[in-house]
């Protein structure tokens, strides 16, 4: 694991004339959990540096190469031969576009330390869009920040864990607040931008009535020539940073009042912290710095002299607002470097791991069809199954059901209704913020959509599980690997009800797993074994779940098998549906039909291929028939004579048919065996786990009769 934190050229990490970002970063690192990691990337004139793991990159005195630009391609040389795991850039939001285009994809963290729309690189709707799409977070140092990144931006729907919030830190430190002098103390650069003329004219007169107190200046300014003097107004120039500190926890009032919008403010951090009664201008983030203190609502001369003259004469109130600064500070470099891991620690997978370990919930959206249009019709389906699996491993799950959606959204621009579907699910992505979306056969999902969403929300996971058939010589077999294929390379993995062995096709970036049809015990309650059977053998096909009735005219080889085995098999009562004209059954009719028949017939389309069976099978065997199943389909994996009737051929199938049917007491012992060992292996909790457990990556202690590790 490997963290770079890349400074702005010309940045200081150097304590002799540090810069605002080297302080913030050499003490939160400093403490990091990470901290043995981190590489810090800059280019610091002085020798002395601060003590961490730093590298300063050098740079050619050729004239006509940007030296910004010659620094950063000297980091992306550096990471082309020795990745990292996270990059945070740091106050540059330019250098973003030349990383990205030049390195492959990277885990990127932009920290914004400055107006976002004053900085090259994030000034546009369309720079800021890019930043959003390509950084997995970007950072601001207060509220008002993130609220200037996203000005004008109201057209799209933004992952809010992609901002995060992290104010600057400081050390808190004992202060005697009772020994504190009478001094009165402004850092910074002397110019207008920081007000510092309108302090400069307000502390005169303070020092001028008020002979007991001193005034302290840290800072300066080569541009800017504002000079005040008085014999008790002391002028550092600029100081070290230990000795700005030395200077607040002596005084009992510190003033920051800056013109500019200040994205943040140090200074009046630290004199927060240090227990100076701290007077602040409404200008950007600084309200954000300070728990306790005095804002002002005008910022002019006399309004800071009345607030001075208030702190003077209400020494109460003063050391009032003192003690509360330091009782309620809490942007200490450790609490702030913590929010920094956590981050870090999320991207790093720590964070998911341990809340799937912690059986803690996650959001999981399922989206597949849910069959709402149906009227209930196709409750009894797969989505449900997996979604009641989920729901007793504790999870909160959220329904999409794609092909209803599609259908009700349909209008004269969108005459498909895919359009309104793809916007919908972003949409209910930024509302839901999943962790973790199942799709199944949800082919009107582009790959478009689900590549913005890896974009915006970088610790999304998303799998796919398919029931459909997938030998070469069954039924839609290119249609079928197609609607696999298009997903994938967004996947964490594929979960098949046709083992990946017997299958060439699949994407070797993508894991690929078998999953039996889950049985549930809420839909499988039949015990066909306890009940005295009217008719031996079931069997029911469609031409379509969705369709519900026969195609005119359609050929189905498996009609053909069925009627040479009920020529071949006599005295045996058949109950067939889907055939010569019968219309399929469904839902409780297909319950109440089942429950009078010793046997069910297991039959897919096309030829059998390893471990594919259609859900049927788990209506069959989950409610106590007999299961009669091709050999070929290598179920003999997992279950064994006594628990399903394995057949070679028709005529194979016929024999064994006519012996079940005579024979009470082995019928009985097959399927409760079956269903017993079914519904314990193979059920939609054991589904559901696995589903997470490989998606996440995770070795489970618990086996699966269907996986070896």
């Amino acid at each position: 694991m490997k963290i770079s934190i890349l400074l702005p050229y010309k940045e200081n990490f150097s304590p002799i004339y540090p810069g605002a970002v080297s302080l913030f970063v050499k003490d939160t690192a400093s403490i990091s959990k990470f901290k043995k990691n981190i590489i810090v990337y800059g280019n610091t004139h002085f020798k002395k540096k601060f003590q961490f793991k730093y590298f300063n990159i050098p740079l050619s005195n050729f004239k006509f190469q940007s030296k910004s630009k010659q620094y950063v391609n000297k980091f992306i040389e550096i990471e082309a031969t020795n990745p990292s795991d996270l990059i945070e850039v740091h106050n540059r939001p330019n250098y973003l576009s030349e990383i990205i285009t030049k390195l492959d994809k990277r885990n990127l963290v932009l920290y914004f330390h400055n107006d976002p729309l004053t900085m090259t690189g994030s000034k546009t709707i369309n720079e800021r869009k890019f930043l959003l799409k390509n950084c997995y977070k970007i950072i601001f140092n207060s509220n008002w920040s993130k609220k200037r990144f996203l000005e004008g931006m109201h057209d799209k729907f933004i992952n809010s864990d992609k901002l995060l919030v992290v104010f600057q830190s400081a050390k808190k430190t004992k202060v005697n607040i009772q020994a504190k002098r009478n001094e009165i103390t402004f850092v910074g650069k002397l110019n207008k931008s920081k007000g510092y003329d309108i302090f400069g004219k307000a502390v005169l007169k303070v020092l001028k009535n008020f002979s007991n107190w001193e005034a302290n200046v840290v800072g300066d300014e080569q541009r800017d020539k504002l000079e005040f003097s008085h014999k008790r107004l002391k002028n550092y120039g600029f100081l070290p940073h230990n000795k700005v500190i030395e200077i607040y926890k002596r005084s009992n009032i510190a003033v920051v009042c800056s013109r500019w919008e200040e994205p943040f403010g140090r200074t009046s951090l630290e004199a927060s912290s240090a227990g100076c009664a701290v007077i602040i201008s409404n200008r950007g983030g600084l309200p954000e710095t300070i728990t306790n203190g005095l804002i002002l609502k005008n910022l002019s001369v006399e309004s800071l002299y009345k607030n001075l003259v208030y702190l003077i004469k209400n020494k109460n109130k003063r050391i009032e607002l003192q003690k509360k600064s330091v009782k309620n500070f809490y942007l200490t470099h450790k609490f702030v470097s913590s929010i920094i891991d956590s981050y870090r620690e999320e991207k790093l997978k720590f964070k998911n791991l341990f809340n799937i370990k912690k059986n803690l919930s996650l959001r999981i959206l399922h989206v597949t069809n849910f069959n709402e249009r149906h009227d209930g019709r196709l409750f009894f389906n797969t989505g449900r199954r997996i979604n009641n699996g989920l729901i007793r491993l504790g999870h909160s799950i959220l329904e999409f059901s794609d092909r209803d959606i599609q259908k009700y959204y349909k209008s004269y621009k969108d005459i498909s209704g895919s359009k309104s579907l793809n916007n919908k699910l972003k949409k209910t992505c930024y509302n839901f913020k999943p962790d973790l979306i199942i799709f199944g056969h949800a082919d009107l999902i582009s790959p478009n959509t689900l590549s913005e969403l890896r974009d915006d929300y970088p610790n999304l996971k998303m799998s796919q599980w398919f029931l459909d058939p997938l030998n070469k010589k069954g039924p839609d077999f290119e249609r079928n690997k197609k609607r696999i294929l298009d997903k994938s390379e967004f996947m964490e993995a594929n979960f098949l009800t046709t083992s990946p062995d017997a299958l060439n096709f699949l994407s070797k970036k993508t894991m690929n797993y078998f999953i039996p049809n889950p049985s549930d015990s809420s839909f499988e309650t039949l015990k066909n074994y306890n009940r005295n059977c009217n008719m031996d053998v079931f069997f029911a096909l469609s031409h379509g779940v969705h369709r519900g009735i026969l195609k005119m005219g359609k050929k189905d080889d498996r009609a053909l098998f069925v009627r040479k085995l009920i020529d071949k098999t006599k005295n045996v009562k058949f109950d067939i549906y889907g055939i010569d004209k019968v219309q399929p059954i469904w839902a409780d009719h297909y319950f109440k039909t089942i429950s009078n028949a010793k046997m069910g017939l297991n039959l897919s389309r096309g030829e059998p291929i390893k471990y594919y069976s259609s859900d049927r099978i788990t209506q069959i065997i989950g409610n106590g028939l007999v299961t009669l199943i091709d050999e070929k389909t290598g179920y003999r994996d997992f279950f064994n004579d006594n628990e399903m009737v394995f057949y070679k051929n028709v005529d194979d199938l016929s024999e064994k048919i006519s012996k079940i049917s005579q024979d009470e007491r082995l019928r009985k012992k097959i399927g409760k065996n079956g269903r017993d060992k079914y519904l314990k292996y193979f059920n939609s909790t054991l589904v559901a786990n696995f589903i997470l457990n490989k998606t996440f990556d995770i070795n489970a202690k618990n086996k699966f009769l269907w996986h070896n590790e």
